[in-house]
Formats: structure tokens, sequence, C-alpha cells
């Protein structure tokens, strides 16, 4: 079977180190395993998207040396397919309306919220909003029946509390997660599965920050009849006061160090040094 991976940014913002740390983990995990490499533009929330941001990554990726072996799959371009399969949910029963507002949801709980949460319950009353759409656990389980307690994936990079070897899919830690938002239609969860599932990834490199999120993905793997890939969750980069490097918080991005003078040469020993530090 190929070695088939992808790296997903979104263009919210540009490239920084970080990023670049999990392209290069995933481009050069594919290159070593003689393997097939797709980049994924994620690119379905158009309150944040911008096409400068859009340009920026791939000017980035290709100064870093990472090359893709087909034309970028950008998510915005196959939104009714996405939309077609949470169609497909919602007459399985396998998601509910939830007519809540974010602030009424934040009031309602510290975190995700959790199953039997009163989301879905006699508070969730219709209004003249347009509901998002929440993954039903009772409908998943009734659904898969015995092979509920088969969920389960293989971790092959450690996540953040040094799991590896074969996890146990628990979907709950998550609770019943947005699958359909008001503003853009199909959320995250659904849509990277979708899309895994479309490029027919067998390896997932990313950060440990998503390691969780794959206890749900999994799941969803297995109502839409999906394959399972391996896991390969890396530690994330820190900045010198021991966060980690986000978009939102400013972190200094890849064009910034190209605009310095650095080559992309420079540019992996850096990376290299801060992800042994």
């Amino acid at each position: 079977m190929t070695y088939r991976t992808r790296f997903a940014p979104s263009p919210t913002g540009y490239l920084h180190l970080g990023h670049a740390y999990a392209a290069l983990t995933a481009h050069d995990a594919t290159r070593a395993n003689g393997g097939d490499f797709s980049l994924r533009i994620e690119d379905i929330d158009r309150t944040r998207c911008r096409p400068e941001y859009e340009q920026a990554i791939y000017d980035d990726l290709t100064w870093l040396g990472i090359r893709w072996d087909r034309e970028p799959l950008r998510q915005s371009g196959h939104l009714a397919a996405l939309e077609a399969v949470l169609e497909t949910l919602k007459l399985r029963g396998l998601v509910y309306p939830c007519y809540k507002t974010r602030k009424e949801l934040a009031q309602a709980a510290q975190g995700a919220p959790q199953e039997g949460d009163p989301l879905a319950s006699e508070d969730n009353e219709p209004t003249s909003l347009n509901p998002a759409w929440r993954l039903s656990l009772d409908a998943a389980r009734e659904q898969l029946g015995a092979e509920w307690n088969d969920l389960g994936f293989m971790e092959l990079g450690a996540g953040p509390k040094g799991e590896t070897g074969w996890q146990v899919a628990r979907p709950e830690i998550n609770g019943e997660v947005v699958l359909g938002r008001k503003d853009i239609g199909v959320a995250y969860h659904l849509a990277v599965v979708i899309d895994d599932g479309l490029l027919g990834m067998t390896h997932i490199h990313r950060g440990h920050d998503l390691f969780e999120a794959t206890h749900t993905q999994v799941l969803l793997q297995k109502l839409l009849g999906l394959p399972t890939p391996v896991y390969c969750h890396h530690a994330l980069l820190l900045d010198a006061e021991g966060r980690r490097l986000a978009k939102r918080k400013g972190s200094k991005a890849l064009r910034d160090y190209r605009a310095e003078g650095m080559s992309a040469d420079e540019v992996r020993a850096l990376i290299a040094a801060a992800a042994k530090a």
C-alpha cells in the first residue's frame, strides 16, 4: 500500500515555524517511505480565509523545498459534496439541531459540551436562527452496536501524555461536537474526515494538540464506512515563554524570516533545534 499523507493548513493567517515543522514532518516521512504527499487547503471558513494567505502558503512551502504530488485540494471547491454527507447524517438521525448561540454555549459549560448536557434536551428550543448540527453519541452507539467497543486507532507518534501504540477511541471526551455550523456549513471534524477519505490517507502527521480530536474523527470514519489511517502526532514548537506558536498570538511568520535574509536550510535547522529543545 502506498504511503499517503498530507499537510492541511487553513489560509487564515501567515504560516509560522510550527506550521513549517508540521509540514516538513509529514513531507519528509512521505518521501522516506516512497509515498504520495498531498496539500489540502482548508478554506471553508469564509469569515476568516483570505486569498493572500493562501498564496503565501504555496510560496512558503515551495521555498522550504516541499513538493506535493497533485493539485492541491481546496475544500471550498467541493462544498456540495461535503454538504451532501451532512445531509446523509441528518437522514440517518446521527445529528440533531442545536439552536443555542455561542454566548449561551459558553455560559452552559466550560470547555466542550459533554454527553448528557442539556444542549440536546428540553432547553434546546427552536428559534428563528439557523441551527448548528451536533453529533448524537447515543444515536452513534445505537447504530454501531457492538462495533462501538472496537473503535480505536494506531498511534505511532505520541499524544500529549506520551500515548503511543493502539489507542481505544473515546469520542465522549469531546462531547457532541458540531458537524454543521450555522455560519459556514460543514464544520472541521466532518470536513477533515471526508477529505482524508477522499485523498486515501494512510498516515496522518499532525501536532498532538489534535490528539483528542482523533477520538471523534475515528467514530465518524466508522459511521461513514471510511478506513482509519495510522496517526503520528508530534510535539508542538514553543516560543521563548513556553507557549505554543499560533497565528492569533502573532507568532513570527515564515515570510518574515525569508525577508530577513535567512535561507530555507537555516530555517530548517532552526526548526530542528527548536524541536529538540
